[in-house]
């Protein structure tokens, strides 16, 4: 089985060291081929790494913010994911990461070495990812949202509320489906409604509408 192929953007050393140590002697499937404690370094490193799938990436750095990072990689590297893990979790910076379109945000207040692992393997396997810390912010927008809303928008079925509202807390497709106490199939089909009514494809773009347009 091919390895995960991940690069740490962190300029604190002994984070990167600790997360790399503890990832790479617990989760054999993940590989951290490469680490930069700032934006140049990290770019030209993605030069000479022929693989690189998922990004662990900071959003305070010396030299560029992360923000700017994940916009730039968006645009030139589109393949590849992206998580950030930062302890700057206010409102306006997660919402303007889910407008660039992350894949994941994980707080370092929130999490733990075991939780990067498995945040990773959700990320790269096209889920979105977020820890409980961040989801409960998102949500916080998202009501915020919601109180202000002009937008008309399409009506719902509560099934289909539901799975919304479970989105919103970054739960995994399987997730979704145990909560509701139904079958995964039955899950996407809802899912594949919804999308279709909002004429969107992905949890990303069903989050940054619901939130931009006070779903619910």
């Amino acid at each position: 089985m091919n390895k995960i192929q991940v690069i740490i953007v962190d300029d604190h050393d002994f984070f990167r060291l600790g997360l790399k140590t503890a990832i790479e002697t617990k989760h054999p499937d993940i590989a951290i081929v490469g680490e930069a404690n700032n934006s140049a370094v990290f770019f030209a490193l993605l030069k000479s790494v022929a693989v690189v799938n998922l990004v662990l990436l900071d959003l305070i750095l010396p030299d560029v913010n992360g923000i700017e990072i994940a916009r730039r990689l968006k645009t030139e590297y589109p393949q590849i994911k992206i998580l950030i893990i930062s302890s700057e979790t206010s409102p306006a910076t997660i919402e303007e990461l889910l407008n660039i379109g992350v894949e994941g945000f994980i707080s370092k207040f929130d999490s733990n070495m075991d939780t990067f692992a498995e945040a990773i393997r959700s990320v790269v396997q096209g889920l979105e990812y977020y820890g409980k810390d961040v989801s409960q912010i998102i949500s916080q927008i998202y009501l915020s949202k919601k109180r202000t809303a002009q937008v008309a928008t399409p009506e719902f079925s509560e099934q289909e509320k539901r799975i919304i509202e479970c989105c919103h807390e970054g739960l995994s497709g399987k997730q979704i489906a145990n909560r509701l106490n139904i079958s995964y199939k039955t899950m996407e089909w809802h899912k594949s409604k919804i999308f279709s009514k909002l004429n969107i494809h992905s949890s990303i773009e069903l989050v940054r509408f619901a939130m931009k347009n006070g779903i619910l």
